[in-house]
């Protein structure tokens, strides 16, 4: 679960470091950035919040607009637009999200509702208006 959400910050790092520039970004996918799920979770927090910030920095032209970077697996110019690389980020989160809620699940963790329709009844509502 730790290496997995660690996981999850140094590949957000690196994605945002493509798309905007800015930012501390793992030279590995598999980098320990914190030791402690106190400070991965208040790195969590931080770049979650970078990421609110990026996305609602974008207008429609930007997202469909190209986007050019070098994979760390796969050194070489990849190009596409924005809007692929940025369903690829959330889609990514999601997956691995997911492997750490059945690895608590099956730890004996209590279940919690991870499904989207829930987010935004209970904690989304500022999103119904989309």
């Amino acid at each position: 679960i730790h290496g997995t959400l660690n996981h999850l910050l140094a590949a957000d790092r690196i994605w945002l470091k493509r798309f905007t520039g800015a930012g501390d970004a793992p030279t590995s996918l598999d980098a320990i950035l914190h030791e402690d799920f106190a400070g991965l979770r208040a790195a969590r927090t931080a770049e979650d919040e970078r990421i609110a910030a990026f996305i609602d920095s974008l207008n429609e032209a930007q997202i469909a607009a190209d986007v050019t970077y070098s994979p760390l697996s796969n050194p070489g110019n990849i190009t596409h637009p924005l809007g692929l690389a940025l369903t690829h980020v959330f889609n990514h989160q999601t997956h691995h999200r997911g492997q750490c809620h059945a690895m608590l699940t099956a730890l004996g963790g209590p279940s919690v509702p991870l499904d989207l329709v829930y987010f935004v009844r209970s904690e989304g509502k500022a999103f119904l208006h989309i």
